[in-house]
Formats: structure tokens, sequence, C-alpha cells
């Protein structure tokens, strides 16, 4: 199945976080450019047995399309059942098949990149969904393999497109590498190249030029950001006119930085209806903005014990009037100190 996504296209697809990309933050991301959204990763197990708290999670509005739900699980009749409960709840564009979670929780249960190492239970899964969902497109997200010496992405690749998946995401490290070291892209190239469907590379785009690179390299069809976008949202944006016309886009100024943040946490609290948990819960999602401003450690101080709205409004205006005071400064001017 041809997903119009990529006709003529190279989709920025916003990458599945477990604590990251819940509906209020994708909704951020569609506004500075990304493409296509996934949920964050769902069990089958808990769709299966209808349990309400794991259908939270399927949560999506409108204005978030062309999106999928991403499912993991390696009971082949469960995740069927479940994907077909998915499609009748909250009819998304696609489920998303996690074969790549490198999270023991969802390993050690023979999910995630644990199907890696087990090829038949990972076909039968496939088969399963795509059967039950058609003609709603079946996709994958896959590592390269489950450690350095059992690299098999190629391998596994070739078996999800016969299973009928219509497009892969390949991130370039094994299940032993979890985060840490490189994105391995010639692999991420050998699969562009050895299957007819299309491929989404993902892995250490920190820049638009990261995306033009890869995306040049390696023939991909589409790019997934994660991290980056955890701290610059905006990366969509910048991302998009580089790969248009090389244009170079400046990232928000501080205040622009500031009112994202503040929005971002009044509409959490409005979702959650509590304000002091919306805001500890946010405490972490602060600290990734963080990185991409002044005084990063200072103010990753700051954030880690906020509880209340009005403890970031403070942050905010404080910071807001530090930066101001120091753009007024005559150049090469010595600050004073008390």
């Amino acid at each position: 199945m041809t997903l119009p996504w990529f006709q003529n296209l190279f989709p920025l697809f916003l990458a599945p976080m477990a604590g990251v990309s819940d509906k209020i933050f994708r909704q951020l991301c569609k506004e500075y450019g990304a493409d296509v959204l996934t949920t964050e990763f769902v069990s089958a197990e808990g769709i299966f047995r209808r349990n309400e708290r794991t259908r939270e999670y399927l949560d999506f509005d409108e204005i978030e399309r062309p999106i999928g739900v991403q499912l993991f699980g390696a009971d082949a009749a469960h995740m069927a059942e479940a994907a077909k409960q998915v499609v009748e709840w909250v009819h998304p564009d696609f489920v998303d098949l996690n074969f790549g979670c490198p999270v023991n929780k969802v390993v050690c249960r023979n999910g995630g990149s644990a199907l890696l190492k087990d090829c038949p239970t990972l076909v039968n899964v496939a088969e399963s969904v795509v059967r039950a969902i058609a003609p709603l497109p079946a996709t994958a997200k896959i590592r390269i393999g489950w450690d350095a010496d059992s690299v098999n992405a190629v391998r596994v690749a070739k078996i999800l497109a016969d299973a009928g998946i219509s497009a892969l995401t390949v991130h370039g490290r094994t299940r032993a590498q979890g985060y840490s070291g490189t994105a391995d892209w010639n692999v991420i190239g050998e699969v562009a190249a050895a299957v007819p469907i299309p491929v989404i590379g993902n892995g250490d785009l920190a820049t638009p030029s990261d995306v033009a690179k890869r995306r040049r390299e390696t023939g991909i069809s589409g790019a997934m950001i994660g991290r980056a976008a955890m701290s610059a949202p905006w990366i969509f944006r910048e991302t998009k006119a580089f790969l248009t016309n090389g244009a170079i886009v400046d990232p928000p100024k501080l205040d622009e930085r500031w009112k994202l943040i503040l929005r971002h946490c009044e509409l959490i609290v409005d979702e959650w209806g509590a304000e002091e948990s919306a805001i500890r819960s946010m405490r972490a999602r602060l600290m990734a903005y963080s990185k991409s401003m002044p005084e990063a450690k200072r103010l990753r101080e700051k954030f880690s014990q906020v509880s209340m709205l009005a403890d970031v409004e403070t942050i905010a205006e404080e910071n807001i009037s530090q930066e101001t005071r120091n753009e007024g400064r005559v150049e090469g001017e010595i600050p004073v100190t008390a």
C-alpha cells in the first residue's frame, strides 16, 4: 500500500517516546512542521484485556493526522485483536509495530527488540496484524540488530516487507547499545536499498544538515527525529526549510522559547486538571527545553524543583529580564556584580 505522506514528499516523523510524545507535545511539534506523528508505545496486552488506563494512551485529536498508534507485544493473536480494537476505537491512519524498544520491561516479555532474535515470531506478529487491520496500513520500527554480533536489519526488513508491512523505520543502533554510542547509518542505507517499501531513518539526527546528509547518502524516504525534538521542537521547521532550498532558519528567540514552555505547561495543567502533579510531571521536559537556552545548568536546577505554574512563570520572567539586560549592555562592558 502506498502511503500518501510519501508521495513526492520526504516526511519528517516525530519519534514515539514513552513519557514524552503525548498528545500535547505531538501537537506542538505538528505546529512546528512535523508531518507524521505516532503515539507513545502501547501494550497490546493492555488493549486486549481492555485496560482503561492503557486506552488513555490512544487519545489524539483530528489535527494530529496523519497519526499512527504504536503497539508492542509478542503474542500474534493478541496483537492482531488489539490492533483491530485500536482501529475500531480511534481510527488511526496506521498501526505501527514496535520491534525496536530496548527497555528491559518490554524485552523480558519477548517484546520490542527481543523479536529481532526470534524472526518466526516476528513475522507471525506482522502477518497477523496486517491481515487483521487491512486495508489500513501497518508499519514497523526496528533496530539494526540485537548486538554487534547479530546485526540483521536487512534480513528483518525483507521479512517484514514480504509480510505486508507498508513502511519501516530503522533506528541505527543495536539493542545492546541502548541510546549510547553512535547510530550506524551504513546499515540503514543497506536496508533502504534492499526493500521496495519506504524506509525512515532514525538516530543521531540533531540538526537539519544531519537529515540532509543522511537523506543524500542513504536514499531513505523519510526521517524520524526523537531526542533533538525534546529540546528544540522547531527542528522540524528548520529542517523543512533546509531540505527545500538550503535555507538556514534562525532558531526562535528566547522570548518565543519561553512562550512555548509556558504554553506547554498551561496545556498540561488543563489536560490533567491537577496543577501540582501536572507541573511535577513536566520537570524532565522542562530540563530538556533548557538544553537550548543560556545558563542551562542553572535552569535545570531550578526546573527540578518546580511544583506550580507560577514557579515556571517566575523563572521565565527572571531569565527574560536577564537576557534583556545582557542585550542592552555596551559591547565590551563588564557587568557589575555585588
